[in-house]
């Protein structure tokens, strides 16, 4: 059986960044939208007879081109039925362009070499915002920026869309404004308004909640001065400590400095042992990992110097013992469950 002995040492950091890298202004934002429409040009590679939706849309098309034709009689196998999706970055404006999202909603084996026809965006009032139209990328990026080649029946239209209704908002004119934290905090929400008021040397910002900053433009600057200045604003931020998981593919990421609390858990034919505010020294022989790390000459026991004990520690001690990544996701999970591990473990 392997063990594994660790020891506790709680530590904290503090970052200094901008305040617009952790807040946003409320009523600044993108906007959803959303339509839906028809690929055609495929070859031999769109909807089949199966997709009524389909076929009922290419009639309503070619009937509004004067040509009534019977859904029952199309035989296409070159369209394909698409929803298609995209974001309105703020203050956009008419003509302005941007990237839409198009995905299969039928039995499409391939949108490659497809067009996609007219599409009227809407937002979540119904209101069309954007009509998209193009050439059909496959080999690109999807939405998230990931590779799309693996997804022949998804991609992108690059500059495809192009903006036809305005979202009004008259920002210039008002005298107050609200940031709110990308993660909440009671903390770093009244470290942004000390760090504000800090630097106007007057009480221009108070903090209303855990993740709101309600902020008052100063008389001799404009709302768009004062928030530009406002978000380039150094401030003492602790990020809050999360462990992320990918499950699929086994990948863990997590903070270097995220600390265990007592606890024994055993795994298999491994057994974890995390003590506290003790220090058992490695013995003589013993193979140095790195500066915090020891695996015992039988390299069943690992130990941490210094008193550290973090996730990082254990996952590396784990991954030396022959430790799978499903068993060391199992481990940090039932971690998580037993309380050693204090933070948020997210599983994507």
């Amino acid at each position: 059986m392997k063990y594994i002995f660790v020891f506790l040492l709680l530590f904290s950091s503090l970052n200094a960044t901008k305040i617009a890298d952790v807040s946003s202004i409320i009523g600044v934002r993108e906007n959803q939208i959303i339509g839906y429409s028809l690929v055609v040009g495929l070859k031999k590679t769109g909807d089949g007879t199966t997709s009524k939706f389909t076929l009922q849309s290419i009639s309503n098309m070619l009937k509004a081109m004067n040509i009534d034709m019977n859904p029952i009689d199309i035989k296409s196998k070159n369209v394909a039925a698409v929803v298609v999706t995209a974001r309105m970055k703020p203050f956009a404006r008419q003509g302005d362009k941007f990237d839409v999202v198009v995905s299969s909603i039928g039995d499409a084996k391939s949108l490659e070499g497809g067009t996609l026809l007219m599409t009227p965006l809407k937002g979540v009032d119904g209101k069309i915002y954007a009509l998209a139209q193009g050439s059909l990328s496959i080999g690109g990026r999807n939405e998230r920026g990931a590779g799309s080649e693996s997804h022949p029946t998804s991609g992108v239209v690059y500059n495809g869309g192009i903006i036809e209704r305005e979202i009004y908002s008259n920002l210039f004119n008002q005298q107050y404004a609200t940031l709110s934290l990308k993660e909440s905090g009671f903390k770093n929400a009244v470290a942004v308004q000390n760090a504000i008021n800090k630097f106007y040397a007057t009480q221009v910002a108070v903090a209303m909640d855990s993740r709101s900053i309600k902020l008052k433009c100063p008389k001799n600057r404009s709302m768009i001065e004062f928030l530009a200045e406002v978000q380039d604003i150094d401030m003492n931020y602790k990020p809050k400590d999360k462990i992320i998981i990918n499950e699929r593919t086994g990948t863990i990421v997590a903070g270097v400095n995220i600390e265990l609390k007592p606890v024994v858990l055993t795994h298999g034919d491994i057994t974890i042992k995390i003590v506290e505010n003790k220090q058992v020294p490695a013995p003589a022989g013993a193979m140095k990992v790195d500066n915090n790390l020891v695996i015992g000459l039988n390299q069943d026991e690992v130990y941490t110097k210094n008193g550290t004990t973090t996730v990082a520690n254990l996952v590396r001690s784990l991954e030396k013992l022959g430790a799978s990544p499903k068993d060391i996701i199992s481990i940090l999970e039932a971690m998580k469950s037993a309380g050693s591990i204090s933070v948020d473990l997210e599983v994507i």
